[in-house]
């Protein structure tokens, strides 16, 4: 009898086994093939991974429409698309390795072990950009990475792009923060190579897993630099990419900045060049890219025309250090991650600052394929986002139990501190917000 049931058990596990991996083949393989050809025209070529961006048109009639400008490859552009192209098709996706890689990391592992800590990405800025000139004199940056069980190489070509491509004289750290990880080669192989990079990097070890917004605040804690600069762990950074950057904030200070993010691909890690896009947001409290108005790219700056944005990603910003303080930082009530980038974007616009997208600043960013999201990270990213509602939509968070009313009955703890934050700052209403930041975002009639 016990003979039977260890079989039974055996032949169980080989089925689940098999079902695993032809189905992640079947997404792999879709995924491939959704690709456009290398005969394609440009505009299909260079568009945004469809999964990623998925770009909102806003209603019809008198509204503005999108300038579409299409950027043609250049010769060495287009054989890089070649060469990566053709690697995708060598892909072996019953490698076990490959498929750990992505239910471990989220993204290939296998490419990215083969390309190592550092590699030279493409120049993705507008022709305009290399015109321009930034001083000398500038405010110093501190940039803030936070990393829990990143793939070793990601994490590495992240810093390595930073020091390769930042200037000596206005980077002032890196500085890593380890959120508990758990992967031996990010401890004493990490120590290791970093030592190359000896005076430029502060590395923090959690003793307990914090989660990114609370890491991140540890981090800032740790900073001297003028401005803080926070990048995910799996990030390239572009030439010039962070003398826009500083050059902006140097001029008004209660101006938050993020680049254009580029798109560098989950499966081949392919960098590729996004198009211009502010960031928005739904009733569901959703971050969303939105199409840029055809006259915010008028005028003699043309597509090197800061785009000013009513929310941004949250994974790549710079803030002048004590402006951060002043505003409150992030909220510390909040768990894990999820929500408060745009709880920080209400805050900056309603609360005197403003937030702006720099086209000649490009830094490329992997967007993970997570198969699913942990029960504790859904419960955070819904605590999270009532507390955003609860403090900064006046009246419309009505709008959001609209559309979720299972969220009226949820807890979202103590918001006294945050509340009394907004009084001290004098910021303005949320209506004020949609009336002059963001009119796109009409409330449903119904209520």
């Amino acid at each position: 009898m016990r003979h039977v049931i260890i079989q039974c058990l055996l032949c169980g596990s080989l089925t689940f086994g098999i079902w695993t991996a032809l189905s992640f083949i079947y997404l792999c393989h879709n995924y491939v093939s959704d690709w456009p050809k290398e005969t394609q025209e440009a505009t299909s070529v260079w568009s945004l991974d469809k999964k990623l961006q998925q770009i909102i048109l806003h209603g019809s009639g008198t509204r503005p429409k999108p300038r579409v400008r299409v950027k043609r490859p250049n010769r060495d552009e287009t054989k890089e698309r070649g060469t990566f192209l053709k690697l995708a098709k060598k892909f072996n996706y019953t490698d076990p390795n490959l498929v750990h890689g992505f239910f471990e990391y989220g993204f290939n592992a296998v490419v990215s072990t083969s390309l190592g800590r550092e590699r030279l990405v493409p120049d993705t800025r507008d022709k305009m950009c290399h015109r321009k000139h930034y001083p000398v004199s500038l405010p110093t940056a501190s940039i803030v990475i936070c990393f829990h069980n990143e793939e070793f190489n990601a994490l590495f070509r992240t810093v390595s792009s930073v020091i390769n491509l930042t200037p000596h004289h206005v980077l002032e750290e890196i500085i890593l923060v380890d959120d508990m990880s758990e992967f031996d080669d990010l401890k004493e192989k990490l120590d290791h190579h970093l030592e190359m990079f000896r005076g430029k990097i502060k590395l923090i070890r959690n003793q307990k897993r914090e989660g990114l917004i609370r890491a991140r605040l540890i981090g800032a804690s740790r900073a001297s630099g003028d401005v803080l600069v926070f990048l995910d762990s799996h990030c390239e950074v572009n030439r010039v990419w962070l003398e826009p950057l500083l050059y902006a904030i140097s001029k008004d200070r209660k101006m938050v900045v993020c680049p254009v993010i580029d798109v560098i691909d989950s499966t081949t890690l392919e960098y590729r060049p996004s198009p211009l896009v502010r960031g928005a947001f739904d009733w569901y409290l959703q971050f969303k890219w939105d199409n840029v108005f055809s006259y915010e790219l008028d005028g003699p700056e043309g597509l090197t025309r800061p785009i000013r944005s009513p929310a941004m990603a949250g994974g790549i910003f710079a803030i002048r250090r004590h402006y951060f303080n002043e505003i409150g930082q992030y909220d510390k009530g909040m768990d894990l991650w999820g929500g408060e980038n745009l709880e920080l974007s209400l805050r900056i616009w309603m609360c005197g600052g403003q937030i702006f997208i720099l086209p000649c600043s490009r830094v490329g960013h992997i967007t993970k394929q997570l198969f699913s999201h942990s029960s504790g990270v859904i419960r955070a990213m819904t605590y999270n986002s009532l507390r955003l509602a609860h403090v900064w939509l006046d009246e419309y968070k009505e709008q959001v139990f609209l559309r979720r009313p299972g969220l009226r009955f949820i807890p979202y703890g103590n918001i006294s501190e945050r509340v009394e934050l907004r009084k001290r700052l004098g910021c303005k209403s949320f209506q004020w917000y949609l009336d002059t930041i963001f009119p796109e975002l009409e409330p449903s009639k119904s209520s």
